[in-house]
């Protein structure tokens, strides 16, 4: 349990971010969500310790106002950065404009928070960063999301060394395949015949755990990262994929 403690989740609304944040009441924090939507299942039960504030990630001054709500409450003690979208193509046949808005989203708008969040971390803290394996092996079409996710990484290493005299540590999670809304849609996507449920069974299937994740998997790592269990780890990068890059794409 971590009473007391004071928690943004970029993303919140959804998915992984929404799962966090879940996680993070669970365990007694005050978590402030700041994301574009509502959570589709807000939690009544936790009216004075879930809060909400409308969040455009690719915008400096919302980034910088979501802050400021969440230190109402007190110093801020963790970040999570969860905000995320995906496109698919390559670098020829990705328009700039779409290149820049996965940028925008999935990396600068990391970049923002932490630049606007970090110097509310007064009594030092913890970041964690959600990043995909995309970011170490990918597949095919996936240009833009491969370098946002990619940049994460780099930006996990270079916050470590210059706040790591601040106490703050940060670390990034790097998840194979979740089952979330976006992977979902993309599902829907490439499924064809197969059908949505069946298309996630086949992904799940490249896994060495022979399924995908579900989005509470993740979370609880991030969780255990932001936790004082997690006191000497920084600046690393942890993969909660199933095993799936530990594997050759051969079969004998």
């Amino acid at each position: 349990m971590t009473p007391g403690k004071n928690a943004l989740v970029f993303g919140g609304a959804s998915g992984i971010g929404w799962a966090t944040s879940q996680t993070l009441l669970d365990q007694g924090a005050q978590v402030t969500i700041a994301d574009l939507r509502r959570p589709a299942d807000p939690r009544p039960s936790d009216p004075g310790r879930l809060r909400y504030t409308a969040c455009d990630v690719r915008d400096a001054s919302q980034v910088c106002e979501a802050v400021k709500k969440a230190v109402e409450r007190g110093p801020l003690d963790w970040l999570v950065y969860s905000a995320g979208i995906q496109h698919y193509g390559s670098v020829v046949d990705t328009p700039i404009e779409e290149y820049d808005f996965v940028q925008q989203v999935n990396a600068r708008g990391a970049f923002l928070a932490c630049r606007s969040a970090i110097p509310a971390m007064t009594r030092g803290g913890a970041i964690v960063l959600v990043s995909s394996v995309q970011a170490l092996a990918c597949q095919e079409g996936v240009a833009a999301y491969a370098a946002s996710k990619g940049t994460l990484e780099a930006l996990t290493r270079a916050m470590a060394v210059d706040h790591a005299k601040d106490r703050i540590r940060v670390n990034a999670v790097l998840p194979g395949t979740v089952d979330t809304p976006m992977v979902r849609s993309s599902a829907e996507r490439f499924g064809g015949r197969d059908g949505l449920e069946q298309t996630l069974e086949q992904w799940g299937g490249n896994h060495l755990l022979g399924r995908v994740a579900h989005a509470t998997e993740i979370a609880h790592v991030i969780a255990f990262l932001l936790s004082d269990a997690a006191s000497f780890m920084t600046g690393a990068s942890y993969r909660v994929d199933g095993g799936l890059l530990s594997q050759l794409p051969v079969r004998l």
